[in-house]
């Protein structure tokens, strides 16, 4: 059975999506750096994918 992942849907990365800005924005953007379930969502896409969500929030460390 496959994980379920949330994070596609989230309220708090659509905030983030709408107004990067915002404090919420920025408190989701910290939050998405170290979150457990957040690098297991991002990890289990595929490269391309993975690549374009690294690089419009800015976590470098999923561009490899």
């Amino acid at each position: 059975m496959a994980d379920k992942h949330d994070c596609e849907s989230c309220n708090f990365r659509a905030i983030y999506d709408k107004n990067p800005k915002s404090l919420l924005g920025r408190l989701w953007r910290w939050h998405a750096g170290w979150c457990p379930g957040f690098k297991k969502y991002i990890t289990s896409l595929p490269d391309d994918l993975r690549i374009e969500l690294a690089e419009r929030y800015r976590i470098k460390k999923y561009t490899t």
